[in-house]
């Protein structure tokens, strides 16, 4: 039977939403993981014995949700490589953390221009019916390729505002787990942090929406075994789904 979809319960009080980017609005943390697997793994491997990045687990434990200098620097510290931070135009490499940030860089840049993003249908039917519903979205990302990406992908007229990293930069804003890009987008929606629900997949990005004091912090668990499940809910979802889409209801035409 066919019906019109509406939103879930959960959403039905709030005033706005707040999305996460990578891995919740565009299929682009596969890509990014796959970048930092080949930026860490020569590292890993010039230090001698040490096991492979994993994508998923290290990926989503370290990396995901944060700048990429931040990313770089957590993981290598998980592993107990004291690399010296360098600068900012460290060529990329394995000497120095801002060099094996570039080099991440590098490789993702690469694949994007080869291959190409697309958004999630099930985030893009949820986004069409809040935009029916006049419940205005922002989209928020560490990522300075945020808004080229969305851009690419048709999405970003979904969006009133979008927090990315050359937003991020620009007003000095901090990394999550803090929670000022969340607040950030609120701000410029017009609407408290408390009347307002952020979508995110990444541990440090529910981290973020709890501490803002969000009305609602859902979580997007992608994994094929649904193992982000638990840790999503202990760093402060309230709600955990598979897809976005799952916060839409089916009623009768």
């Amino acid at each position: 039977m066919s019906g019109t979809p509406s939103l879930a319960a959960c959403l039905r009080s709030l005033r706005a939403v707040v999305f996460d980017t990578d891995g919740v609005v565009i299929d682009s943390a596969r890509v990014h993981a796959a970048a930092w697997q080949g930026a860490f793994d020569a590292c890993l491997s010039a230090a001698g014995g040490q096991r492979p990045f994993d994508p998923v687990d290290d990926y989503l434990r370290h990396v995901d949700g944060r700048s990429r200098l931040d990313g770089a620097a957590g993981f290598l510290a998980s592993r107990g490589l004291d690399l010296p931070r360098g600068d900012p135009d460290d060529a990329p490499g394995t000497a120095t953390v801002w060099a094996v940030a570039a080099r991440k860089e590098e490789l993702f840049t690469a694949s994007v221009r080869a291959h190409g993003v697309a958004a999630w249908p099930g985030t893009v039917r949820l986004l069409d019916t809040l935009r029916c519903e006049q419940m205005p979205c922002a989209a928020v990302s560490a990522s300075r390729h945020a808004t080229e990406l969305m851009t690419a992908a048709g999405v970003i007229g979904l969006f009133r505002s979008v927090v990315d990293g050359n937003e991020a930069r620009r007003l000095g804003l901090p990394g999550k787990p803090d929670p000022a890009l969340f607040l950030e987008a609120a701000r410029r929606l017009g609407v408290p942090a408390r009347d307002a629900a952020v979508l995110e997949d990444a541990l440090a990005g529910v981290e973020a929406g709890r501490r803002g004091g969000f009305g609602l912090v859902v979580g997007v668990d992608r994994t094929a075994s649904g193992s982000n499940s638990a840790g999503l809910r202990r760093h402060g979802a309230d709600v955990v789904v598979t897809d976005p889409g799952e916060l839409l209801t089916l009623g009768k035409d």
